[in-house]
């Protein structure tokens, strides 16, 4: 049965009409927001130490300078390559007796110049021996917590940076490069309190981190730059910041905020409905740069010299986030190849990276793919005898009974 729209529509009314209201107030936000990112007597040092100090509730950015900072580029360089990874999962399925999950990684390799070349490939891994399946705890516990949902999505992540690193390793010395990857480069899920520590440390320092020392030391001999590119981002770190400015507390202090101003009409909101991409979007000509800016997520702490900064460049009529090691944003020139070859990237690619779209494109597994997969699978279990079992609930899924 379709949608009733006719039902909806008196909702999707109110929602537009919700939406207008709210609108107004929004850009009387960001006009305060704009002011205080534009505010030149605002002392750097001081609002970082009051950024250290305080009792805060949310997570803002760490400045690195000026907050209305911006920049242009240059011309990229007559020679110079894109490589880019993606990557697609196939989950278990619960509902079947044999397990097992597929990672796709797509990879791209773009020389650009007198050496023009293309390669572009699928990598698919299937994975069903046990110690892919699960991971077991080092301490003789004998826990073991199942590769699956959320944990698969960070190791196909991993898998992304592992194929990615191979790749730089063979890139030619003498002509510069940008490795890109899609989405964050901080891994925000192994926040979870949910995933042991013995998880986080496989996952990250035995996994991402790793790749990265690889990658910097790789840079050091070639002219190699990396960056991951988020489009349409939703953050709101500056913004954090720009509520820490405007707090009259000097420490912030958000619980005697909230104790205070029962009411709700807290200081900072008048910033209220502001995210980054707002700011930035006023503030940025096409293909210029911000400033740049460090996350405070608390997972930064294991990052150790590869710390994540950002920065947000504008692309047409939109702001993306890119996000670099520190190493790199401590580097002039890979900072600036970063911007130069993502710009050009998105103009060749129509306003979003062309290396990245090809990846996806390469990486992306469909409903049919996952179908055949499944057949295939009960076809060689059929020729070895072996019993195809499925749960009531997957058989009744594709079964029509009305």
């Amino acid at each position: 049965m379709s949608l009733d729209l006719d039902r909806i529509a008196p909702q999707v009314e109110k929602m537009t009409e919700h939406i207008d209201a709210e609108d107004a107030s929004r850009q009387k936000h960001l006009a305060k927001a704009m002011s205080i990112l534009c505010d030149n007597s605002l002392n750097l040092d001081d609002l970082k130490n009051k950024i250290e100090s305080g009792k805060i509730s949310w997570m803002p950015a760490e400045p690195v300078e000026s907050l209305s900072n911006k920049y242009t580029t240059e011309k990229p360089p007559a020679n110079f390559t894109i490589l880019a990874t993606d990557g697609s999962q196939i989950d278990i399925d619960r509902h079947h007796s044999t397990r097992y999950y597929l990672i796709n990684i797509g990879s791209i390799y773009l020389e650009y110049g007198e050496s023009a070349d293309a390669r572009l490939e699928s990598t698919p891994q299937l994975y069903f021996d046990k110690k892919d399946l699960v991971m077991t705890s080092p301490d003789g516990s004998n826990r073991e917590v199942a590769i699956e949902g959320t944990l698969l999505g960070i190791k196909r992540d991993i898998e992304e940076f592992k194929y990615l690193t191979r790749m730089a390793a063979s890139l030619k010395a003498d002509i510069p490069a940008l490795l890109l990857a899609d989405g964050t480069l901080i891994r925000w899920t192994l926040m979870s309190k949910d995933i042991p520590e013995f998880i986080v440390s496989e996952f990250l320092e035995k996994g991402f981190l790793k790749c990265l020392d690889e990658i910097k030391e790789i840079s050091e001999k070639k002219s190699i730059a990396l960056a991951s590119y988020i489009s349409y981002p939703r953050s709101s770190d500056l913004v954090g910041t720009i509520r820490i400015a405007i707090c009259p507390y000097n420490p912030v202090n958000c619980d005697k905020c909230r104790r205070e101003n029962p009411n709700g009409a807290y200081p900072c909101n008048t910033v209220d409905g502001v995210q980054d991409k707002d700011l930035f979007l006023t503030l940025l000509e096409s293909g210029e740069r911000s400033a740049l800016f460090i996350s405070r997520s608390s997972i930064q702490e294991r990052y150790g010299m590869h710390r994540i900064y950002f920065y947000y460049v504008k692309i047409d009529d939109e702001i993306a986030r890119i996000e670099i090691p520190e190493w790199i944003a401590r580097n002039d020139t890979l900072l600036n190849l970063t911007h130069t070859l993502i710009l050009d990237q998105c103009q060749r690619g129509h306003g979003y990276p062309v290396a990245l779209s090809e990846a996806h494109e390469q990486a992306v597994v469909t409903a049919a793919d996952r179908q055949n997969l499944q057949t295939l699978v009960e076809a060689f279990l059929s020729e070895k005898n072996i019993d195809i079992n499925t749960s009531a609930k997957s058989f009744s899924k594709r079964t029509r009974w009305i």
